[in-house]
């Protein structure tokens, strides 16, 4: 599908997209014409998608976050978004199954992508996540280290110190607060 130079999807990149994600063709023409309004080239940056995270999250600063989250989304690294990885990566976060949304948020913390989460790493998404929000979703005054190792505890079952992409989502369907302190429902897209 690739580079879409011209200013309409052709029928069949249209057909493509509507059978890859949960959205209709409808819905996927609107996105496209709102994606080529923010981004012109056709390719969203790191930099356009961290402007839009700072639109949402303006007491915060969303920038580590949203460079992780870009990391998930541009699925070639090729270092900018198509709109085909956009509208598919949005179709996960935003309509997928909780199978999907658990599959994607693993990868998103899974930020060597070695198949495992260290606890360094869900350190670094989950300080990430409280710099983005600020002081709205610290309770207690609990610090990202505490989070941490309270969710590892509960989803490192075999005690062995990282998370597999097995025990990430038995863990997160076993206790729905995983779910929350994991801050999932802030992984997708603004206003997604």
């Amino acid at each position: 599908m690739g580079n879409h130079s011209c200013r309409q999807l052709s029928g069949e990149e249209l057909s493509k997209l509507a059978a890859a994600t949960y959205f209709s063709k409808k819905e996927i023409k609107l996105w496209y014409k709102h994606f080529l309004k923010d981004c012109p080239s056709g390719r969203l940056s790191k930099q356009e998608f961290e402007t839009i995270y700072r639109q949402v999250f303006p007491s915060g600063d969303p920038g580590k976050f949203s460079g992780f989250v870009f990391n998930v989304f541009d699925a070639d690294h090729s270092g900018t978004i198509t709109f085909d990885e956009f509208i598919i990566a949005l179709s996960v976060t935003s309509r997928g199954n909780l199978d999907e949304k658990l599959d994607w948020a693993f990868s998103l913390y899974d930020i060597d992508k070695d198949g495992k989460i260290t606890k360094e790493e869900m350190t670094n998404i989950v300080k990430a996540i409280f710099d983005m929000v600020g002081n709205q979703l610290a309770e207690n005054s609990e610090s990202p280290e505490s989070r941490v190792n309270l969710i590892f505890t509960l989803m490192d079952a075999n005690h062995d110190g990282f998370v597999t992409n097995d025990e990430f989502v038995q863990g997160a369907k076993k206790d729905p607060w995983i779910v929350h302190a994991l801050a999932m429902d802030l992984a997708g897209m603004p206003g997604s």
